[in-house]
This record gives C-alpha cells, sequence and structure tokens, in this order.
C-alpha cells in the first residue's frame, strides 16, 4: 500500500513542541533503559550508556543528572534463562542506585523496532521484579514504531515503509528472523502469537491516531480506563504522536499510575522531551589516532549488503578483509583469525579498511542453534578488532548490526561507560565516545542492520574521514 493513502484518512497531525513534553515530566525520575542491542541509543543525543552494571557503573550514570540512562543488556543475542537473569540483574541494581541518588527510577525495554527479541520475556520478567517490591506498573506500553526508519503503526498494524511503499512488517524479511520470527503485523495479533495465547487479541488494547490526536485528555482517558496488566498497542506515525503519548503517561505518573514501556528506538527521546538532534559533523568527532577507521560488518540482512556494496562503490581503493564464517566455526578458526588480523593491521596504516563476514547466512537446526552460530561468527569479530586495538588503533569503529555494535564495544573495545554524542544520520546511526578503557579517544559508531538507506553506511565513512 503506498503511504499516502495509509495516512489519507487519518486525522490531521499535531504539534507539540519537545519543550512542552520536557516541561510536563517528573525532575526526579530517571528512565532506566535496558536496551538489548546498543542500536537503541541511534535517535538520543548527550546521554549515558553503561556496558556494565556494577553499582559504581550506575552510581556514575545518575550522577549525570540525565533524565534517561541506557543500560546495554545485550539480551538479543542471550538465551531466554540468561535475557531473564540480566534484566533481573540490572533492575537490583538500579533500585539500589537509585535509592542512594534520592531518586525514582522507571524501567524501560528497548526492543527492536521490526518486533524482534525477547517480548514477552523481559516485560514479564521487570514487571514481576517491580511488582515483588511495591507496586506492579499497571499498563504495558508497545510502542514499537521508529518513524525515522520507516517503520509506522497505524490501526495497530506495524508497517516498514521504503519509497513510500508500507508494507505489514510481518510480510518482510525481518519476520523470517532464525531466532525471533513471526507471522503476524497486527500488533494485537502479534501479542497473542508471542504470548502463545496467554494474552488473547481481545485483551491487547488499541491506542489508535484518532485518539492520541484527540490530545492529552483523550489519550489520558483511554488509558485511565483500562483494566491493570492491559498491554496497549500504541499507533505513530511521527515524533508529535510519541510527544502526545508521552505528556498522558506524564499525567497519568502525576496520579501515581505506573506504565512499562517496551518501545523502539526514538520514545525515548519523545518521552523525555529531547529535540531532534541534528546530524554529527566532521566537527563534533575528536579522534586521537591519525591511521584509518575500521568498518566492521556482520549484519546479514539485505540492506546491510547493499550498503556494503555501496560503500566500496563509493571508495574503490579501500581495502576489505574478509573473515569466512565458516571458518570462525571449525577448527581453521585461529589460524584466519590471526592472518586476517595481521592483514587488516598493515592496511589500516594507510587508510580505512572495512572487515566483515562472508555474505553466506550459516544457520542451525533450530533457533537455539543458529542463535550459538551467530555467538561464535560475532566472537571472531570481536577477537579480530581486539587484536586490531593492540597493533594499530584506529581512527575510529563503526560496528553494523546489533550484535556485532554489543560485542565490540564491550568485548573488543572494552567501553563500560560511554556519552552518546547523537546521531551521524537524521535519528539513526549513534555516535558513542567512550569514557573508559583502551578505546578512550576512539569514536565508536553503532549501525545496526536494519536501518538507513543504501547509500548510509557509505556516507557516515565520509563525515569521518581517513
Amino acid at each position: 500500500m503506498h503511504l499516502d493513502g495509509l495516512l489519507a484518512s487519518l486525522p490531521a497531525p499535531l504539534d507539540i513542541s519537545a519543550a512542552e513534553v520536557a516541561a510536563a515530566r517528573s525532575r526526579d525520575l530517571v528512565l532506566v533503559v535496558l536496551d538489548d542491542d546498543p542500536t537503541g541509543t541511534q535517535s538520543v543525543a548527550d546521554l549515558p550508556v553503561l556496558t556494565r552494571w556494577e553499582a559504581e557503573d550506575l552510581d556514575w550514570a545518575l550522577a549525570q543528572d540525565a533524565p534517561a540512562v541506557y543500560v546495554l543488556t545485550n539480551s538479543r543475542s542471550l538465551d531466554e534463562q540468561q535475557a531473564a537473569e540480566r534484566n533481573l540483574e540490572v533492575v537490583d541494581v538500579a533500585l539500589a542506585a537509585a535509592e542512594r541518588a534520592g531518586k525514582r527510577v522507571s524501567f524501560v525495554s528497548r526492543g527492536d523496532s521490526t518486533l524482534r527479541g525477547h517480548f514477552p520475556l523481559e516485560t514479564d520478567v521487570l514487571r514481576d521484579a517491580i511488582a515483588a517490591r511495591g507496586e506492579a506498573p499497571r499498563l504495558t506500553m508497545l510502542i514499537p514504531a521508529f518513524p525515522d526508519a520507516g517503520r509506522i503503526t497505524v490501526d495497530s498494524i506495524h508497517y516498514w515503509v521504503v519509497d513510500g511503499e508500507a508494507t505489514p512488517v510481518g510480510e518482510t524479511a525481518f519476520a523470517q528472523d532464525a531466532t525471533f520470527g513471526y507471522r503476524s503485523s497486527d500488533l494485537r495479533d502479534w501479542v497473542a502469537e508471542k504470548t502463545e495465547g496467554r494474552i488473547a487479541r481481545d485483551e491487547v488494547a488499541a491506542l489508535t491516531i484518532d485518539v492520541i490526536r484527540a490530545g492529552t485528555d483523550a489519550v489520558a482517558s483511554f488509558l485511565r480506563g483500562l483494566a491493570p496488566g492491559t498491554v496497549v498497542a500504541v499507533d505513530v506515525v511521527d515524533e508529535h504522536d510519541m510527544r502526545q503519548v508521552a505528556l498522558a503517561l506524564h499525567a497519568l505518573d502525576r496520579e501515581g499510575i505506573d506504565a512499562l514501556l517496551r518501545i523502539g528506538p526514538p520514545y525515548v527521546r519523545a518521552h523525555i522531551g529531547q529535540e531532534i538532534a541534528a546530524p554529527d559533523t566532521a566537527g563534533d568527532i575528536a579522534a586521537q589516532h591519525e591511521r584509518g577507521g575500521l568498518v566492521v560488518v556482520g549484519s546479514h540482512v539485505p540492506l546491510t549488503t547493499a550498503q556494503l556494496e555501496a560503500l566500496r562503490a563509493d571508495r574503490p581503493g579501500t581495502a576489505t578483509v574478509e573473515l569466512d564464517v565458516r571458518s570462525l566455526i571449525d577448527d581453521r578458526r585461529e589460524a584466519h583469525l590471526t592472518e586476517q588480523a595481521d592483514a587488516v593491521a598493515r592496511a589500516i596504516a594507510s587508510g580505512t579498511v572495512i572487515v566483515h563476514t562472508s555474505r553466506e547466512l550459516v544457520t542451525g537446526r533450530d533457533g537455539a542453534e543458529s542463535l550459538e552460530i551467530a555467538r561464535r561468527v560475532s566472537a571472531g569479530l570481536v577477537e579480530l578488532v581486539a587484536r586490531v586495538l593492540e597493533l594499530a588503533p584506529p581512527r575510529f569503529v563503526i560496528a553494523k548490526g546489533g550484535i556485532t555494535s554489543s560485542d565490540v564495544a564491550t568485548e573488543a573495545l572494552r567501553i563500560r561507560r560511554a556519552r552518546v554524542v547523537g546521531p551521524m544520520l537524521p535519528g539513526i546511526v549513534s555516535l558513542w565516545q567512550p569514557q573508559s578503557g583502551p578505546a578512550e579517544g576512539i569514536p565508536f559508531v553503532v549501525f545496526a542492520g536494519n536501518v538507513g538507506d543504501t547509500d548510509s553506511l557509505a556516507r557516515v565513512v565520509r563525515t569521518l574521514g581517513d
């Protein structure tokens, strides 16, 4: 369906400023965003992000006096038990840190805008953990929309928009994910599918555009009337729709009505009343090394492959080193990594180097085995980056793909704390400035596998320069 036809019958768009939302939020409340991979920071700016969650890490983050703190759990790369345990760990440490800081915290589960990830596991775990320490959140808000990247929700149906054509997300390649695949595009059906019928379609409340665009009172009244424990599927077409939902949730917060958020990347920005940041420019980027940069590509979605090809075409002289996926998962692994790390270290002395896995997608017999293969491949990329960091520290590092970004940040670059500088492209692709570890002074770019257009990766590399 063409986007114009989809939107034609909707009420007129809203005009709500970020400042209005910022003024409405409670100053003692901090969002603790449990981010299931590091790409969730791509829509925000000037916020702290943690890849570890010891007490001192949360104390540092809350001391930044920021309205939101990101904690990278990387749970999308974990099995269900590990993901549950990690979520609980963060809740325990964050609540203790909030008490020390004299602040309230509200937990946010950041998931993928194309509906992949541990749902309902993560919201169930968070809800139960919060309830064990007090009162459970009254509602669970499901807001996966990411308009900057072409993901919108209309009449509860979640769409992927490309070149003006809106495709129900259940009909896209994302729904065929080997680990987190699904069939449904209607968020009500999707909740029923993912909960295996525990929550029926008719039990999911649909907060539609006509209610949202009727104003704060209409949204607050709708939400106030729902039964405790209700999952709410939220329509979103643009930033103003999200800001309107945020205004209503801030009003309910003042009444003591709390909501647990399961969101895509941009909603945090809307909820805290942050302006849409202008893309970072070369002048915003401070690098301490004169070598070339390192572009690490792990994602296998078709868009990433197209972006990789466009980068090569844009920079035909750029050295490219390929890691063979099958060599990374058999007994050739060590020799292959040594050879390729040495090749990168030599090439980076004279310019940027692209490192990518072979484009063959190797999957297992089931979701669990496919996830284990993905982990081993990502671990190979991580080991190569760690070796390069010792041999020849690059000017910058770009990590392409969610799991890849997380593993490169935490294991290869050993980033424990960072500041999100802002987006490299409008609303997408996040620039971090590491605040600790061997990568301090090396700009790190988190680039999701499923965002941007064909030339986006090439544009980011051009901005960072050699």
